[in-house]
């Protein structure tokens, strides 16, 4: 199997890619296609051993900025977020790895992949931890703007990948709201609630922020604005809630013999709370395998984001989504 992989992306860039892909590609058995400025990607595998990874460089002249807008990705024709994308439109890869600007990956996927037939907008949706397995979260950024229409389709998306992916029959579906009665939130949420509620979709109704990590759905709809905010405030509290223990920690001797009589459990926990275990997104909605990283990326997120791509597609999961969404979409 080939993943493409953008080793320009993030805010690390080649030296963080590189690193992760050759990682990805000697635990995994991947053949990785490192897509990006070829000088800099000679560098930096230069740097690790990558004696038993397959890689091979594909050049691109240039790169997205994580602060670039719609004129570069448009212009930019030999960026390295358009070429990978075009490996994977001619099956030279079978999915395609960015950390890089979520925007301009979803703008040139969109292009160069195109839509699932059925399918308006792209979706970002993301796995996190609940108090008892994972809850799919969408959409976490693809689309800031949204119809009723679209977060019914993503409501959708979100259960054929859940049952394929988890193997979750008929998951709970929830709706991303600022508060659990259907007379909460603005019209647009007013008006998917009533539509979610009429579907064949198991619907348990509206959830709020606090819900996200209680495992009380399987499946969290949200538009990507609303979904993108309550991720990046998930991840600033965890983040900060590590730093007040570490200060408490070191305040006196009896915490700190606490802390090595717990040290086995904290780093188990602080494994399940870490977003580089969790790779990245998948985006969902197009013809084609696409994952997106956080753009603060690890040697190791990149790794499993890898990985990711790859379950996601021995998993056949694209295929599954393909078959299902013109009948999912006939039922409501």
């Amino acid at each position: 199997m080939r993943v493409a992989v953008d080793a320009m992306g993030g805010d690390f860039g080649a030296k963080v890619m590189v690193e992760g892909a050759v990682k990805a590609s000697q635990e995994n058995q991947i053949e990785i296609l490192l897509v990006g400025i070829e000088t800099l990607i000679k560098k930096e595998l230069d740097r690790v051993d990558h004696s038993k990874a397959k890689i091979t460089i594909i050049n691109a002249a240039e790169a997205i900025g994580m602060g670039e807008g719609l004129l570069s990705f448009r212009r930019k024709k030999k960026s390295s977020i358009r070429i990978g994308t075009q490996l994977v439109k001619k099956e030279e890869a079978q999915a395609f790895v960015s950390t890089g600007n979520t925007a301009a990956i979803v703008y040139t996927s969109k292009k160069v992949l195109g839509a699932l037939k059925g399918v308006d907008k792209p979706a970002l949706a993301l796995l996190v931890p609940a108090l008892s397995g994972l809850t799919l979260l969408l959409d976490v950024g693809a689309s800031v703007n949204c119809s009723a229409h679209h977060l019914q389709q993503f409501a959708i998306m979100g259960r054929i990948f859940v049952e394929s992916v988890l193997g979750l029959k008929n998951p709970r579906i929830a709706l991303m709201s600022i508060g659990e009665e259907k007379t909460k939130g603005n019209d647009l949420i007013k008006e998917v609630f009533e539509r979610l509620q009429s579907s064949p979709l198991n619907f348990i109704g509206n959830v709020e922020g606090k819900d996200i990590y209680s495992g009380k759905a399987d499946v969290i709809v949200s538009d990507g604005f609303t979904g993108n905010i309550a991720l990046k405030v998930s991840e600033g509290v965890v983040e900060t809630l590590f730093k007040m223990a570490r200060t408490e920690i070191m305040k006196n001797i009896f915490s700190k013999i606490g802390f090595i009589l717990m040290k086995r459990n904290l780093k188990k926990l602080y494994k399940k709370v870490d977003y580089s275990e969790y790779g990245g997104a998948h985006l969902l909605g197009l013809n084609g395998a696409c994952i997106i990283g956080h753009g603060r990326s690890n040697p190791n997120a990149v790794k499993n984001a890898v990985k990711l791509a790859k379950d996601f597609v021995v998993g056949k999961v694209q295929e599954k989504i393909q078959k299902e969404i013109g009948q999912a979409f006939s039922e409501i």
